[in-house]
């Protein structure tokens, strides 16, 4: 298996070479988000930082503090559909090329990777200490009141696995498993 090396932040024409079942490892610096920061952003706040040409990674890192600097110890991605209502909005207004997390997001969010060159990153759940290891460092923190695992965390990674899920030409493993799974039901019910 070819493995793609992406570094971040990424432009639109490395976004839309890439394809549903590519595997990347990527470089560089990406930032995370949950629930509140979507949230907070869709709502009409501007983002601390720049997302244009970022990944945002859906992850409540464990972080601890070490003298004036902060570690990592454990960066597993979140469930990704929990963004849903917000996603489309970050992807369209903020210029994201990239969102990592698990579990797949829906057609809102495919349809705004189609029309704005942005993929959707699958991470494997379970691998926090694992994804960890690929941060190098961690290079500050936004919104820090919204809780640790809330916050914006600035993330520098070196060859942070994932598999692209939902590409910018419309493809998307998520909804060809679900067809998949609602043909072979039909068949059984048959």
């Amino acid at each position: 298996m070819s493995v793609l090396a992406l570094t971040t932040p990424l432009d639109e024409e490395t976004v839309r070479r890439l394809r549903v079942g590519d595997f990347v490892e990527i470089s560089g610096r990406i930032y995370t988000g949950r629930d509140a920061v979507h949230h907070r952003i869709f709502h009409g706040q501007a983002p601390p930082v720049s997302l244009r040409g970022q990944i945002i990674y859906h992850c409540g890192p464990v972080m601890v503090r070490d003298g004036d600097r902060w570690q990592c110890r454990a960066a597993g991605p979140t469930t990704s559909s929990r963004e849903e209502p917000y996603q489309w909005k970050l992807i369209a207004e903020h210029g994201l090329r990239g969102i990592i997390g698990k579990g797949g997001m829906g057609e809102r969010t495919r349809a705004a990777c189609q029309q704005h060159g942005c993929v959707y990153l699958h991470a494997i759940g379970g691998a926090a200490q694992v994804y960890a290891r690929c941060v190098a460092r961690v290079d500050g923190v936004d919104w820090i009141d919204l809780g640790s695992p809330e916050a914006i965390w600035h993330l520098w990674v070196e060859r942070l696995p994932a598999l692209v899920t939902i590409d910018a030409q419309g493809g998307s493993l998520h909804a060809e498993v679900l067809e998949a799974s609602r043909a072979a039901g039909a068949r059984l019910q048959g």
